[in-house]
């Protein structure tokens, strides 16, 4: 198997082209993105259950991997609060959270991840994340926003409870809220309450005081770091700590060690489906960002080669103390809105977070782990869509089936089995609605070779000619159906001599299709009715004249609708003929 070696390897696209300007953009763009992404490194490795220094050594060298393989010129690559939910259920499935094999088994699910995205890539298998609906992608980073932020009120609370769903969550919660810390709960709020009015409103108040709006942005997008750095020196100053007030504690400083996940086939077998839906969930969501951004720019992502990008992270995480990372939607954004202009921001930015854990972990010691929930909860709020729920109903009920069903398991039963339970459904869903294709008896428009809908439109047909069009592929689910249509439309019209299938909306005739086709043709000769087919697209008679099927056809394969007409009832091509009465669907 060959490959171009710039798909490989895409910075060589940019790199050629490298200039002063693009160093001085990345370099603005490195600094506002460290700023952002070292507090949320830090919440998001605790809510997977990991110590906070770990979601700094998955800032690092992930970063570099992708710039050297990724194909986005500005998406950021780090802890994303989905993938950090994730981890955490998967790796808790085997180990106890915090302990030594739970990060063990984080280290393994990176590690993983990255060689399941980087196979994936080599066999050109993106289009898996299709499988992968809307309806269950909308509903599954709703529900997990909502289990997010359940999870994180312990630490708001100053609470224990443990869970991994909501039914858990709550229980827990109840359980111990008597023990309450007011002083935790009471920076945990302010905190929230902060976060929320800077998001909404700092950044209007700067523009109204004359700051310019690039500044006032990048200022707005800091307000966690201004939470930190507030809390911590509060913290620090009045002791809190000795008051109950749970802290990050001591963070490990120097380099990101390199970490070899431990091999033992069982436990990677446990996590290899968890490491799969990892993967594809982190795949959809990095490169539906990836491609919302580059299009802006005019850019082009190459979905497969995107793969190699974020296993090379993957890999990369796991091989430097880390744990399963992606692709960004707030901090991308961030990255783009701050005029990165290559991957080689987000080197930048890796170095801006190594130099942070060389010199500057002391600093976070005193920080309260309310302010990183906090900073969690006001994240993933974004990510809640409870109307889509109502948007999704009036528009297609079995579409809202699908995120309904992932929604309730998601939080009744975790996040695993509620995203499996959203895709089952989803294709059960797909395969009952082609198993009854829609279809439409046809005529002619007066005055034009156009066919339509009886029952939508004013047409032509004749008494011999039956013209049926199927509105769906040819497979095994549906062929039955359309045979026995076929039959019942024949059996009342005993003037009908010929029947034509308009197949200008087949794409596909499977196996079992053509044989009830074969069935059909077979079935209506002997009641004295031709069975023809008209508008076969060039893929799909390319199949058919690879076996018997037109060689034995009582009817003829027609180019058009109007020259099947026009071969087998001229007076309805004339424009004679009435309105037929009835119509298989709308």
């Amino acid at each position: 198997m060959s490959f171009d070696i710039r798909r490989l390897l895409p910075f060589l696209d940019w790199a050629r082209t490298y200039d002063r300007r693009h160093l001085t953009n990345d370099a603005v763009a490195a600094v506002v993105v460290t700023i952002m992404l070292v507090p949320q490194s830090l919440a998001y490795a605790m809510l997977a259950g990991l110590p906070p220094h770990i979601g700094l050594y998955a800032s690092i060298l992930p970063l570099v991997a992708y710039a050297l393989f990724g194909t986005s010129r500005t998406l950021a690559v780090g802890p994303v609060a989905v993938v950090s939910l994730m981890t955490a259920a998967a790796a808790g499935s085997v180990a106890t959270p915090g302990s030594p094999e739970f990060v063990a088994a984080a280290l393994i699910l990176a590690v993983e991840s990255g060689l399941i995205l980087t196979l994936m890539g080599l066999l050109n298998l993106g289009f898996l994340a299709n499988f992968l609906s809307h309806s269950v992608i909308s509903g599954f980073i709703t529900a997990s926003g909502v289990l997010i932020a359940t999870s994180q009120m312990k630490h708001i609370l100053g609470i224990k409870a443990s869970g991994d769903t909501m039914p858990e969550l709550v229980t827990g919660i109840a359980a111990t809220i008597g023990g309450t810390n007011f002083i935790t709960l009471g920076i945990g709020a302010a905190a929230i309450a902060f976060l929320f009015w800077v998001r909404k409103r700092l950044k209007p108040l700067l523009r109204r005081l004359g700051l310019p709006a690039g500044a006032a942005d990048i200022l707005a997008k800091a307000g966690p770091v201004f939470a930190v750095a507030a809390s911590t020196a509060l913290v620090a100053a009045l002791a809190l700590d000795q008051a109950g007030v749970k802290v990050v504690g001591a963070i490990p400083s120097g380099l990101p060690p390199l970490t070899l996940p431990v091999f033992q086939a069982d436990l990677w077998l446990r996590l290899a489906l968890p490491a799969l839906l990892i993967s594809i969930v982190g795949f959809v969501e990095s490169v539906s960002v990836a491609q919302t951004l580059a299009a802006k720019r005019r850019q082009r992502i190459d979905a497969n080669t995107e793969l190699f990008g974020l296993g090379a992270a993957n890999i990369a995480a796991g091989l430097t103390g880390g744990y399963p990372v992606t692709g960004g939607f707030t901090r991308s954004v961030v990255n783009f809105d701050a005029g990165a202009e290559t991957p080689l921001a987000g080197v930048f930015t890796a170095a801006g977070i190594l130099a942070t854990i060389l010199f500057f972990t002391p600093f976070f010691e005193k920080l309260p782990q309310a302010v990183l929930a906090a900073t969690i909860i006001v994240a993933v709020f974004s990510l809640v869509d409870l109307g889509a729920l109502g948007r999704t109903w009036r528009y297609s009920k079995a579409d809202f089936a699908a995120m309904a069903v992932t929604i309730a398991v998601v939080l009744l039963e975790g996040v695993e089995i509620g995203i499996v339970s959203g895709v089952v459904v989803s294709l059960a869903l797909f395969l009952y609605r082609t198993s009854r294709p829609h279809m439409a008896i046809v005529g002619r428009v007066p005055g034009t070779e156009h066919f339509r809908n009886v029952e939508r439109h004013k047409v032509i047909t004749g008494e011999t000619v039956l013209s049926v069009r199927v509105d769906e592929s040819l497979y095994f689910a549906n062929a039955r159906f359309l045979e026995d249509r076929i039959y019942d439309l024949i059996a009342s019209r005993p003037a009908v001599k010929h029947v034509v299938l308009l197949c200008s909306a087949v794409n596909m005739i499977d196996a079992s299709a053509l044989e009830s086709l074969e069935a059909m043709d077979e079935r209506l000769k002997s009641a004295g009715v031709t069975f023809h087919l008209s508008e076969v697209k060039g893929p799909v008679m390319d199949r058919l004249k690879a076996t018997h099927f037109l060689a034995h056809l009582s009817g003829r394969v027609f180019l058009s609708q109007a020259e099947a007409m026009a071969a087998l009832d001229p007076a309805c091509m004339a424009g004679q003929g009435g309105k037929a009465p009835v119509a298989v669907g709308a």
